[in-house]
């Protein structure tokens, strides 16, 4: 959803290094925390962050002000598409193409986000970050998103802008497409996409079999 669906990527990555500094994360520092949690859930961005903070580091409270950042935000200036989403997702439902969202996001938020952008209506289900035990880079959610399509993984594109996504795309054995927003690639995540774009656009012409796209 953030960063493939909605340009929000940006307006988080803008909370999180104003939070960082805050408590004397140095921006460039604070960038490459977000490159790793990107994606991530509660419990996976609380080890990157006491990484560096050390264990006794109040993650969720610097969290939650994250959040709240965010949302003031947006109450503010409003949700903003990526640019080729609409008109992508009008021509994949007049296609018949199943689709679901497939986000660490909580619920509330997530269904909130879809929502006010008018996405909504796109998407045959949606499955978030607090139905499930084990988030991105694990392959749960995507695993449990072919279930709720009825699609078999060899048979589904998991569309992704993180590293963290990436990883639980290409492990629960989708076709997996990365279209870049903030994060570049690092070699691993090359070879795990099957695919890299610059825009979402390149989803109408992808086909998930076969596997022979280049990264």
């Amino acid at each position: 959803m953030d960063g493939v669906l909605i340009d929000s990527e940006k307006v988080y990555r803008m909370c999180w290094l104003k939070n960082g500094l805050s408590i004397g994360i140095p921006e460039n520092e604070m960038s490459k925390i977000c490159d790793r949690m990107a994606g991530g859930t509660k419990k996976t961005n609380a080890h990157v962050m006491k990484e560096k903070m050390g264990e006794d580091f109040d993650y969720l409270a610097f969290r939650q002000r994250t959040v709240d950042m965010v949302e003031a935000y947006m109450n503010e200036h409003g949700v903003e598409l990526k640019h080729g989403v609409i008109e992508t997702l009008k021509t994949l439902k007049a296609r018949g193409i199943k689709m679901a969202v497939a986000t660490s996001t909580d619920r509330e938020r997530a269904e909130d986000k879809l929502v006010r952008s008018g996405l909504l209506p796109y998407f045959d289900d949606v499955i978030c970050g607090d139905e499930i035990e084990r988030g991105k880079p694990y392959p749960d959610i995507y695993l449990k998103a072919c279930e709720k399509l009825g699609t078999k993984p060899e048979e589904t594109v998991g569309v992704e802008d993180s590293i963290n996504g990436v990883t639980a795309s290409h492990d629960a054995g989708l076709y997996t497409l990365m279209v870049i927003d903030l994060i570049q690639p690092d070699e691993e995540t090359k070879k795990k996409a099957d695919r890299i774009s610059n825009d979402i656009f390149c989803l109408l012409y992808t086909s998930p079999s076969p596997r022979d796209y280049a990264a």
